[in-house]
Protein backbone atom coordinates (compact mmCIF):
# COMPACT_ATOMS: atom_id res chain seq x y z
CA UNK A 1 0.00 0.00 0.00
CA UNK A 2 1.33 3.43 -0.92
CA UNK A 3 1.97 5.69 2.09
CA UNK A 4 1.33 9.41 1.82
CA UNK A 5 4.61 11.27 2.40
CA UNK A 6 2.70 14.05 4.15
CA UNK A 7 1.28 11.69 6.78
CA UNK A 8 4.80 10.41 7.46
CA UNK A 9 5.94 14.00 7.98
CA UNK A 10 3.17 14.58 10.50
CA UNK A 11 4.42 11.66 12.60
CA UNK A 12 8.01 12.90 12.57
CA UNK A 13 9.26 14.82 15.56
CA UNK A 14 10.79 18.20 14.79
CA UNK A 15 14.33 18.54 16.13
CA UNK A 16 14.46 21.81 18.06
CA UNK A 17 15.85 23.70 21.01
CA UNK A 18 13.34 25.34 23.37
CA UNK A 19 13.54 28.82 24.82
CA UNK A 20 11.26 29.27 27.84
CA UNK A 21 10.08 32.86 28.42
CA UNK A 22 9.32 33.68 32.05
CA UNK A 23 10.32 36.98 33.61
CA UNK A 24 11.93 38.25 30.40
CA UNK A 25 9.05 39.19 28.10
CA UNK A 26 11.06 40.87 25.35
CA UNK A 27 12.85 39.92 22.15
CA UNK A 28 15.69 42.42 22.57
CA UNK A 29 18.78 42.13 24.79
CA UNK A 30 17.53 38.82 26.21
CA UNK A 31 20.48 36.78 27.45
CA UNK A 32 18.94 33.29 27.45
CA UNK A 33 17.18 33.85 24.14
CA UNK A 34 20.43 35.11 22.61
CA UNK A 35 22.27 31.95 23.62
CA UNK A 36 19.46 29.71 22.36
CA UNK A 37 19.41 31.44 18.98
CA UNK A 38 23.20 31.46 18.75
CA UNK A 39 23.61 27.78 19.52
CA UNK A 40 20.65 26.40 17.55
CA UNK A 41 19.14 27.16 14.15
CA UNK A 42 15.69 25.88 15.17
CA UNK A 43 14.36 27.36 18.42
CA UNK A 44 10.83 26.90 19.72
CA UNK A 45 9.83 29.85 21.96
CA UNK A 46 7.34 28.94 24.69
CA UNK A 47 5.56 30.56 27.60
CA UNK A 48 3.59 28.69 30.27
CA UNK A 49 0.73 30.18 32.26
CA UNK A 50 1.58 28.21 35.38
CA UNK A 51 -1.54 27.02 37.18
CA UNK A 52 0.38 26.73 40.45
CA UNK A 53 0.65 30.53 40.32
CA UNK A 54 -2.53 31.48 38.47
CA UNK A 55 -4.87 29.47 40.68
CA UNK A 56 -4.10 31.87 43.53
CA UNK A 57 -5.09 35.00 41.57
CA UNK A 58 -8.42 36.78 41.01
CA UNK A 59 -9.96 36.25 37.57
CA UNK A 60 -9.43 39.86 36.54
CA UNK A 61 -5.82 40.10 37.72
CA UNK A 62 -4.22 43.02 35.92
CA UNK A 63 -0.83 41.33 35.79
CA UNK A 64 -2.26 38.43 33.80
CA UNK A 65 -3.79 40.88 31.33
CA UNK A 66 -0.44 42.67 31.04
CA UNK A 67 1.46 39.42 30.48
CA UNK A 68 -1.12 38.23 27.96
CA UNK A 69 -0.94 41.46 25.97
CA UNK A 70 2.84 41.40 26.00
CA UNK A 71 2.89 37.81 24.74
CA UNK A 72 0.43 38.82 22.01
CA UNK A 73 2.80 41.57 20.91
CA UNK A 74 5.70 39.13 20.77
CA UNK A 75 3.61 36.63 18.79
CA UNK A 76 2.48 39.30 16.31
CA UNK A 77 6.06 40.53 15.79
CA UNK A 78 7.30 37.00 15.15
CA UNK A 79 4.48 36.25 12.73
CA UNK A 80 4.76 39.46 10.76
CA UNK A 81 8.53 39.67 10.52
CA UNK A 82 9.90 36.13 10.91
CA UNK A 83 7.13 33.72 9.85
CA UNK A 84 7.32 32.23 13.33
CA UNK A 85 5.20 32.49 16.47
CA UNK A 86 5.14 31.85 20.20
CA UNK A 87 3.78 28.67 21.78
CA UNK A 88 1.69 29.53 24.84
CA UNK A 89 0.47 26.85 27.24
CA UNK A 90 -1.67 26.73 30.36
CA UNK A 91 -1.01 24.14 33.04
CA UNK A 92 1.67 22.51 35.18
CA UNK A 93 5.14 23.20 33.67
CA UNK A 94 6.22 19.61 34.36
CA UNK A 95 3.25 18.25 32.43
CA UNK A 96 3.72 20.78 29.63
CA UNK A 97 7.34 19.74 29.14
CA UNK A 98 6.31 16.09 29.21
CA UNK A 99 4.00 16.85 26.29
CA UNK A 100 6.69 18.80 24.46
CA UNK A 101 9.01 15.81 24.75
CA UNK A 102 6.37 13.73 22.97
CA UNK A 103 5.82 16.30 20.23
CA UNK A 104 9.37 17.48 19.51
CA UNK A 105 12.86 16.06 19.34
CA UNK A 106 14.19 18.51 21.91
CA UNK A 107 17.94 18.97 21.87
CA UNK A 108 18.22 21.52 24.71
CA UNK A 109 16.17 23.90 26.85
CA UNK A 110 17.22 27.49 27.53
CA UNK A 111 15.81 30.02 29.95
CA UNK A 112 16.85 32.81 32.33
CA UNK A 113 17.37 32.50 36.08
CA UNK A 114 14.53 32.95 38.55
CA UNK A 115 15.47 33.25 42.21
CA UNK A 116 12.21 32.68 44.10
CA UNK A 117 11.84 29.44 46.11
CA UNK A 118 8.99 28.05 44.02
CA UNK A 119 10.84 28.80 40.78
CA UNK A 120 14.02 27.14 42.00
CA UNK A 121 12.12 23.97 42.88
CA UNK A 122 10.19 24.05 39.58
CA UNK A 123 13.40 24.35 37.55
CA UNK A 124 14.92 21.48 39.50
CA UNK A 125 11.97 19.29 38.56
CA UNK A 126 12.23 20.21 34.87
CA UNK A 127 15.97 19.54 34.94
CA UNK A 128 15.33 16.08 36.41
CA UNK A 129 12.66 15.40 33.76
CA UNK A 130 15.04 16.26 30.92
CA UNK A 131 18.18 14.61 32.29
CA UNK A 132 17.31 10.95 31.42
CA UNK A 133 16.77 12.06 27.82
CA UNK A 134 20.20 13.69 27.76
CA UNK A 135 18.68 17.14 27.29
CA UNK A 136 20.55 19.98 29.02
CA UNK A 137 18.58 22.64 30.89
CA UNK A 138 20.63 25.83 30.69
CA UNK A 139 19.75 29.03 32.54
CA UNK A 140 21.35 32.47 32.35
CA UNK A 141 21.57 35.60 34.46
CA UNK A 142 19.35 38.23 32.88
CA UNK A 143 17.21 40.21 35.34
CA UNK A 144 20.06 41.51 37.53
CA UNK A 145 23.65 42.67 37.22
CA UNK A 146 24.83 40.72 40.27
CA UNK A 147 23.17 37.62 41.73
CA UNK A 148 23.50 34.84 44.30
CA UNK A 149 27.16 34.82 45.45
CA UNK A 150 28.39 37.55 43.10
CA UNK A 151 28.64 40.16 45.87
CA UNK A 152 29.89 38.80 49.18
CA UNK A 153 31.81 40.08 52.18
CA UNK A 154 35.51 39.34 52.47
CA UNK A 155 34.74 36.32 54.66
CA UNK A 156 32.50 34.83 51.96
CA UNK A 157 29.20 35.48 53.73
CA UNK A 158 26.30 37.49 52.25
CA UNK A 159 25.69 41.12 53.12
CA UNK A 160 22.66 41.75 55.30
CA UNK A 161 23.04 45.53 55.45
CA UNK A 162 22.37 47.56 52.33
CA UNK A 163 25.04 50.28 52.44
CA UNK A 164 28.12 48.02 52.51
CA UNK A 165 26.45 45.80 49.90
CA UNK A 166 25.87 48.84 47.71
CA UNK A 167 29.47 49.95 48.06
CA UNK A 168 30.80 46.49 47.19
CA UNK A 169 28.34 46.28 44.28
CA UNK A 170 29.66 49.55 42.89
CA UNK A 171 33.29 48.63 43.42
CA UNK A 172 32.78 45.35 41.54
CA UNK A 173 30.76 46.86 38.73
CA UNK A 174 32.54 47.30 35.41
CA UNK A 175 30.44 48.75 32.57
CA UNK A 176 32.68 47.10 29.99
CA UNK A 177 31.83 43.62 31.25
CA UNK A 178 28.50 44.02 33.00
CA UNK A 179 26.67 46.13 30.42
CA UNK A 180 26.89 43.65 27.57
CA UNK A 181 24.08 43.83 25.03
CA UNK A 182 22.83 40.38 24.05
CA UNK A 183 21.50 41.15 20.59
CA UNK A 184 18.87 38.43 20.49
CA UNK A 185 16.76 40.58 18.17
CA UNK A 186 19.31 40.09 15.39
CA UNK A 187 19.04 36.29 15.47
CA UNK A 188 15.29 35.75 15.42
CA UNK A 189 15.49 34.09 12.01
CA UNK A 190 16.64 31.01 13.92
CA UNK A 191 13.19 30.54 15.46
CA UNK A 192 11.25 27.63 14.00
CA UNK A 193 9.11 28.52 10.98
CA UNK A 194 5.68 27.75 12.37
CA UNK A 195 2.92 30.36 12.59
CA UNK A 196 0.32 27.91 13.93
CA UNK A 197 1.69 27.38 17.43
CA UNK A 198 -0.88 27.18 20.27
CA UNK A 199 -1.99 30.50 21.75
CA UNK A 200 -5.13 30.24 23.93
CA UNK A 201 -7.47 33.17 24.49
CA UNK A 202 -7.39 34.87 27.86
CA UNK A 203 -10.74 33.30 28.77
CA UNK A 204 -9.34 29.84 27.96
CA UNK A 205 -6.84 30.22 30.79
CA UNK A 206 -9.64 31.20 33.17
CA UNK A 207 -9.24 34.98 33.23
CA UNK A 208 -11.07 38.11 32.13
CA UNK A 209 -9.46 41.34 31.04
CA UNK A 210 -8.69 43.76 33.86
CA UNK A 211 -9.69 47.40 33.76
CA UNK A 212 -6.38 48.27 35.44
CA UNK A 213 -3.55 48.98 33.02
CA UNK A 214 0.18 48.89 33.63
CA UNK A 215 1.43 52.41 32.77
CA UNK A 216 4.34 53.03 30.45
CA UNK A 217 7.57 53.83 32.24
CA UNK A 218 9.46 57.12 32.20
CA UNK A 219 13.19 57.18 32.81
CA UNK A 220 14.03 60.49 31.22
CA UNK A 221 17.24 62.24 32.20
CA UNK A 222 15.20 64.88 33.99
CA UNK A 223 13.44 62.29 36.16
CA UNK A 224 16.65 60.46 37.03
CA UNK A 225 18.61 63.63 37.80
CA UNK A 226 15.87 65.03 40.04
CA UNK A 227 14.94 61.70 41.62
CA UNK A 228 16.63 62.41 44.94
CA UNK A 229 14.39 65.44 45.43
CA UNK A 230 11.13 64.28 43.86
CA UNK A 231 10.90 60.61 44.87
CA UNK A 232 9.40 61.28 48.32
CA UNK A 233 6.42 63.33 47.17
CA UNK A 234 3.48 61.20 46.02
CA UNK A 235 1.54 64.17 44.67
CA UNK A 236 4.12 65.01 42.01
CA UNK A 237 2.75 63.77 38.67
CA UNK A 238 6.18 63.23 37.13
CA UNK A 239 8.14 62.12 40.17
CA UNK A 240 7.67 58.39 39.59
CA UNK A 241 9.22 56.28 36.82
CA UNK A 242 6.59 53.45 36.83
CA UNK A 243 9.52 51.23 35.89
CA UNK A 244 9.03 48.50 38.51
CA UNK A 245 6.33 46.40 36.75
CA UNK A 246 8.44 46.38 33.59
CA UNK A 247 11.51 45.19 35.48
CA UNK A 248 9.35 42.61 37.24
CA UNK A 249 8.18 41.05 33.98
CA UNK A 250 11.31 41.78 31.99
CA UNK A 251 9.71 43.92 29.29
CA UNK A 252 12.84 46.04 29.56
CA UNK A 253 16.47 45.01 30.03
CA UNK A 254 18.06 45.80 33.40
CA UNK A 255 21.34 46.37 31.56
CA UNK A 256 19.82 49.16 29.49
CA UNK A 257 18.29 50.74 32.59
CA UNK A 258 21.55 50.59 34.56
CA UNK A 259 23.40 52.13 31.63
CA UNK A 260 20.95 55.01 31.55
CA UNK A 261 21.20 55.49 35.31
CA UNK A 262 25.00 55.59 35.10
CA UNK A 263 24.79 58.55 32.76
CA UNK A 264 22.94 60.67 35.31
CA UNK A 265 24.46 63.48 37.34
CA UNK A 266 22.89 62.09 40.54
CA UNK A 267 23.04 58.47 41.72
CA UNK A 268 19.88 58.04 43.85
CA UNK A 269 18.06 56.25 41.03
CA UNK A 270 20.97 53.84 40.61
CA UNK A 271 20.99 53.13 44.34
CA UNK A 272 17.30 52.18 44.18
CA UNK A 273 18.12 49.65 41.46
CA UNK A 274 20.84 48.24 43.70
CA UNK A 275 18.29 47.90 46.53
CA UNK A 276 16.36 45.58 44.21
CA UNK A 277 19.40 43.35 43.76
CA UNK A 278 20.18 43.48 47.47
CA UNK A 279 16.76 42.05 48.32
CA UNK A 280 17.05 39.44 45.57
CA UNK A 281 20.27 38.05 46.96
CA UNK A 282 18.79 38.10 50.46
CA UNK A 283 15.87 35.96 49.29
CA UNK A 284 18.23 33.57 47.51
CA UNK A 285 20.45 33.17 50.58
CA UNK A 286 17.60 33.18 53.12
CA UNK A 287 14.49 31.68 51.46
CA UNK A 288 12.90 31.07 54.87
CA UNK A 289 12.26 34.82 55.15
CA UNK A 290 9.19 34.46 52.96
CA UNK A 291 7.35 33.07 56.00
CA UNK A 292 9.62 33.66 58.99
CA UNK A 293 11.36 36.71 60.40
CA UNK A 294 14.98 37.20 59.43
CA UNK A 295 15.57 38.03 63.10
CA UNK A 296 14.00 34.98 64.80
CA UNK A 297 13.14 36.78 68.03
CA UNK A 298 10.61 38.90 66.13
CA UNK A 299 8.51 35.81 65.56
CA UNK A 300 7.77 35.95 69.29
CA UNK A 301 5.69 39.10 68.85
CA UNK A 302 2.09 38.55 69.92
CA UNK A 303 0.14 40.09 67.05
CA UNK A 304 -3.43 41.27 67.62
CA UNK A 305 -4.53 40.27 64.10
CA UNK A 306 -8.03 41.72 64.33
CA UNK A 307 -9.86 40.84 61.05
CA UNK A 308 -12.18 43.88 61.19
CA UNK A 309 -9.24 46.24 61.61
CA UNK A 310 -7.39 44.52 58.78
CA UNK A 311 -10.44 45.08 56.56
CA UNK A 312 -10.47 48.80 57.38
CA UNK A 313 -6.79 48.99 56.49
CA UNK A 314 -7.31 47.10 53.21
CA UNK A 315 -10.17 49.30 52.08
CA UNK A 316 -8.59 52.60 53.11
CA UNK A 317 -10.91 53.41 56.00
CA UNK A 318 -8.52 53.83 58.92
CA UNK A 319 -9.34 57.50 59.41
CA UNK A 320 -5.73 58.52 58.74
CA UNK A 321 -5.83 60.31 55.42
CA UNK A 322 -2.45 59.40 53.94
CA UNK A 323 -2.78 55.76 54.97
CA UNK A 324 -6.23 55.64 53.38
CA UNK A 325 -5.01 57.42 50.26
CA UNK A 326 -2.29 54.82 49.77
CA UNK A 327 -4.61 51.86 50.16
CA UNK A 328 -7.23 53.35 47.85
CA UNK A 329 -4.56 54.09 45.26
CA UNK A 330 -3.41 50.47 45.51
CA UNK A 331 -6.91 49.05 45.13
CA UNK A 332 -7.76 51.30 42.20
CA UNK A 333 -4.51 51.19 40.24
CA UNK A 334 -2.35 48.30 41.47
CA UNK A 335 0.32 50.83 42.39
CA UNK A 336 1.33 52.81 45.46
CA UNK A 337 3.99 55.45 45.87
CA UNK A 338 7.05 54.08 47.66
CA UNK A 339 6.99 56.67 50.44
CA UNK A 340 3.36 55.78 51.16
CA UNK A 341 4.10 52.05 51.07
CA UNK A 342 6.40 52.53 54.05
CA UNK A 343 3.71 54.43 55.93
CA UNK A 344 0.86 51.97 55.35
CA UNK A 345 3.12 49.02 56.21
CA UNK A 346 4.28 50.65 59.43
CA UNK A 347 0.69 51.51 60.32
CA UNK A 348 -0.49 47.92 59.88
CA UNK A 349 2.35 46.35 61.86
CA UNK A 350 2.79 48.93 64.58
CA UNK A 351 -0.44 50.88 64.99
CA UNK A 352 -2.68 47.85 64.56
CA UNK A 353 -0.22 45.12 65.59
CA UNK A 354 -1.21 42.98 62.62
CA UNK A 355 1.34 40.46 61.37
CA UNK A 356 3.48 41.76 58.51
CA UNK A 357 2.73 38.52 56.63
CA UNK A 358 -0.91 39.58 56.31
CA UNK A 359 0.13 42.83 54.67
CA UNK A 360 2.72 41.15 52.48
CA UNK A 361 0.08 38.72 51.19
CA UNK A 362 -2.34 41.55 50.41
CA UNK A 363 0.32 43.46 48.50
CA UNK A 364 1.16 40.25 46.64
CA UNK A 365 -2.45 40.08 45.51
CA UNK A 366 -2.71 43.72 44.42
CA UNK A 367 0.65 45.13 43.34
CA UNK A 368 1.35 45.30 39.61
CA UNK A 369 5.07 45.25 40.41
CA UNK A 370 4.87 42.49 43.01
CA UNK A 371 8.36 41.12 43.48
CA UNK A 372 8.62 38.55 46.26
CA UNK A 373 12.13 39.55 47.29
CA UNK A 374 11.40 43.28 47.52
CA UNK A 375 7.94 42.84 48.98
CA UNK A 376 9.09 40.49 51.74
CA UNK A 377 12.19 42.58 52.34
CA UNK A 378 10.29 45.84 52.64
CA UNK A 379 7.54 44.40 54.84
CA UNK A 380 10.10 42.90 57.20
CA UNK A 381 11.90 46.26 57.16
CA UNK A 382 8.68 47.99 58.23
CA UNK A 383 8.06 45.43 60.96
CA UNK A 384 11.65 45.70 62.21
CA UNK A 385 12.22 41.98 61.72
CA UNK A 386 14.27 41.96 58.52
CA UNK A 387 17.71 42.77 57.21
CA UNK A 388 18.85 46.35 57.61
CA UNK A 389 15.49 47.03 59.24
CA UNK A 390 14.38 50.18 60.96
CA UNK A 391 14.58 49.94 64.77
CA UNK A 392 11.35 48.60 66.22
CA UNK A 393 10.78 51.86 68.07
CA UNK A 394 10.72 53.81 64.79
CA UNK A 395 7.01 54.30 64.26
CA UNK A 396 5.84 56.60 61.49
CA UNK A 397 3.42 59.31 62.56
CA UNK A 398 0.66 59.20 59.91
CA UNK A 399 -0.31 62.79 60.65
CA UNK A 400 3.08 64.51 60.34
CA UNK A 401 3.92 62.45 57.24
CA UNK A 402 1.35 64.52 55.34
CA UNK A 403 2.99 67.80 56.32
CA UNK A 404 6.37 66.44 55.26
CA UNK A 405 5.48 64.83 51.95
CA UNK A 406 2.06 66.07 50.83
CA UNK A 407 1.93 69.59 52.15
CA UNK A 408 -0.47 70.85 49.49
CA UNK A 409 -2.67 67.76 50.04
CA UNK A 410 -2.73 67.06 46.30
CA UNK A 411 -2.18 63.33 46.79
CA UNK A 412 -4.50 62.91 49.75
CA UNK A 413 -7.28 65.02 48.26
CA UNK A 414 -7.21 62.95 45.09
CA UNK A 415 -7.81 59.66 46.89
CA UNK A 416 -9.65 60.78 50.04
CA UNK A 417 -11.65 63.83 48.90
CA UNK A 418 -14.02 63.59 51.87
CA UNK A 419 -11.13 64.50 54.21
CA UNK A 420 -11.04 67.94 52.56
CA UNK A 421 -7.38 68.45 53.40
CA UNK A 422 -7.55 67.14 56.96
CA UNK A 423 -4.88 64.73 58.19
CA UNK A 424 -7.54 62.64 59.94
CA UNK A 425 -11.24 61.98 59.64
CA UNK A 426 -12.43 59.48 62.24
CA UNK A 427 -9.29 57.60 63.27
CA UNK A 428 -9.80 53.94 64.12
CA UNK A 429 -7.03 54.08 66.71
CA UNK A 430 -5.34 56.84 68.69
CA UNK A 431 -1.77 57.38 67.52
CA UNK A 432 -0.24 57.88 70.97
CA UNK A 433 -2.00 54.87 72.46
CA UNK A 434 -1.11 52.69 69.48
CA UNK A 435 2.53 53.70 69.67
CA UNK A 436 2.77 52.81 73.36
CA UNK A 437 0.95 49.51 72.79
CA UNK A 438 3.36 48.63 70.01
CA UNK A 439 6.44 49.41 72.07
CA UNK A 440 5.15 47.25 74.92
CA UNK A 441 4.41 44.31 72.60
CA UNK A 442 7.81 44.49 70.93
CA UNK A 443 9.69 44.86 74.24
CA UNK A 444 7.87 41.83 75.64
CA UNK A 445 8.91 39.73 72.63
CA UNK A 446 12.51 40.92 72.42
CA UNK A 447 13.50 40.73 76.09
Amino acid sequence: MEVCPYSIFLRMKIKTAVFWFRRDLRLTDNCGLFHALTESDAVLPVFIFDTHILDQLPQDDARVTFIYDRLSQIRDTLKQQYESSLAVFHGDPYEIFTRLLDEYDITSVYTNHDYEPYAINRDRQITELLAPEGIPFTSYKDQVIFEKNDVLKDDGTPYVVYTPYMKRWRSRFNPNTHIVSYESEKRLNNLIADTALPFPGISEIGFTRSEIEVPSFNISSDLINSYKITRDYPGLPKGTSYLSPHLRFGTVSIRQIIQQALGAKEDTFLKELIWREFFMQILWHYPHTTTRAFKPQYDRIIWRNEPEEFEKWKTGNTGYTMVDAGMRELNATGLMHNRVRMLVASFLCKHLLIDWRWGEAYFAEKLLDYEMSSNVGNWQWAAGSGVDAAPYFRIFNPITQIDKFDRDRSYCNRWVPEANGAAMTTPMVDHKMARERCLSAYKLALT
